[in-house]
């Protein structure tokens, strides 16, 4: 089954940041094959080659097509309390974000849940996710079922805490490891599922605790590591306070071998240099979250000096923090802490914007085959194409370049401007209330 697509697109495959680059073309064909691209070029050269005869023809070229958005740091429960404004993260966390995650112990609320997030995901253009799950099994399972038949690439896992939150979010460290393997066991590599070994943080995180994350992620090949880190001054040093002997707060995580090529860490906004040092050395990265950072009064990302160390960079939506699912409102928030932090921040142009939200993202999730739209790619992509005679619409019919129509893309665009969705070249399902399998 072979589709043509004729559009307009617009990717940044490569980086670094502060320097990536667009690709452009005005009419391209996208030869599309069980869900990969397996050529792309000049409408006039693909579409008659015999390669793609007999596909079907899609023209989308009264919009601008744009790879998957890829968001490294997205929360299942917190879809319900986005707009908490005016609190600090730990008394956020304590009177908005705690009480909804207490909430999905209840497996039909938390199928609700899931489903509302999926549902936002794919209609802000996010056809990748790394999700912060829940602390209950039953309410991971409901998203694992439910994101299976929308044909999202979604990584999820439990969250696990042994200290410091509600006591009914609290577990140990055997039963972390059960649960988790049980929950990878039914879902890791099934589809476009994957599993996300997820402890909330070092706060809520003891040593077992820890220890059990890693042997967790030893057992689950191919599984992923996520977690937060330095996110507020107050909970850096309240770490460091449960934590003496160590060095700083990736430390924590680092004794128990959990600082990996296939680690995420959220946020990051106030690290060491020894910490970006090792997380440059052991290829770790970063879920940028500009709109939390802001909306929590957490500081301003330093990203010149993630960049300069070395450091991946992706962002994330944050979710309940943060403003909602629209990667394009975060990659505009990224460019506006850069400017704020003057000499010290990394400007940065509309290439770099488009690629901290696509490619980077899948680089930081180990997705080869995610992020951009040439040979040998997954068809993952969004379609851009505003209503008529709105201030985008106009912004972008006179659009001097396509460096300016990726701009006016990130400073206006909104999930009302996302015509369409494809991954792996089909549009994504809709999410089931699935109940768990026998």
């Amino acid at each position: 089954m072979s589709t043509l697509f004729r559009a307009r697109v617009v990717d940044a495959p490569t980086g670094p940041l502060g320097a990536a680059r667009l690709r452009a073309d005005d009419d391209v064909a996208l030869l599309v094959r069980d869900g990969v691209i397996v050529a792309r070029g000049p409408w006039s050269q693909v579409a008659g080659s015999p390669e793609a005869g007999g596909a079907d023809v899609v023209d989308v070229r009264d919009g601008l097509m744009l790879p998957g958005f890829v968001d490294t740091h997205v929360h299942l429960p917190q879809v319900r309390v986005i707009g908490g404004l005016g609190r600090p993260l730990l008394d956020w966390l304590e009177h908005r974000a705690l009480p909804e995650e207490a909430r999905m112990a209840d497996r039909g609320y938390a199928e609700e849940v899931a489903g509302e997030l999926l549902t936002g995901l794919a209609s802000a253009g996010t056809t990748t996710a790394l999700v912060f799950g829940a602390h209950f099994a039953d309410a991971v399972d409901a998203l694992f079922a439910a994101a299976e038949p929308t044909g999202l690439r979604i990584a999820a896992g439990l969250v696990t805490g042994d200290r410091l939150l509600r006591p009914e979010l609290h577990t140990d460290a055997e039963t972390a490891f059960r649960q988790g393997l049980d929950l990878a066991g039914r879902w890791h590599g099934r589809g476009r599922l994957r599993y996300a070994v997820t402890p909330r943080f070092s706060l809520a995180a003891g040593e077992e605790l820890l220890a059990s994350s890693a042997a967790l992620l030893d057992a689950v090949e191919g599984s992923v590591f996520t977690t937060h880190i330095n996110e507020n001054p107050r909970e850096v040093a309240t770490v460091a306070e449960l934590f003496p002997g160590t060095r700083d707060y990736l430390d924590t995580y680092d004794r128990h071998g959990l600082v990996r090529r296939t680690s995420v860490f959220a946020h990051d906004v106030h690290p060491t240099d020894r910490e970006l040092a090792r997380l440059a050395e052991t290829g770790a990265a970063v879920a940028h979250c500009p709109t939390s950072n802001a909306a929590l009064g957490s500081g301003l990302f330093p990203l010149r000096r993630h960049v300069e160390a070395g450091v991946r960079v992706a962002l994330g939506s944050d979710v309940g923090g943060g403003t909602g699912f629209c990667l394009m409102k975060e990659g505009l928030q990224a460019y506006f802490a850069q400017q704020l932090l003057g000499e010290a921040g990394l400007p940065l142009q509309p290439a770099d914007l488009l690629h901290l939200a696509t490619r980077a993202g899948a680089e930081a999730l180990g997705l080869d085959d995610v992020g951009h739209l040439g040979v040998g790619m997954q068809m993952d992509a969004v379609l851009v194409r505003p209503t008529a005679g709105s201030t985008l619409d106009v912004a972008l019919r006179h659009a001097e370049s396509a460096d300016d129509a990726v701009a006016k893309v990130f400073v206006l665009g909104t999930p009302a401007d996302i015509a369409s969705v494809w991954v792996g070249g089909a549009a994504p399902g809709t999410p089931t209330d699935t109940r768990p399998l026998p």
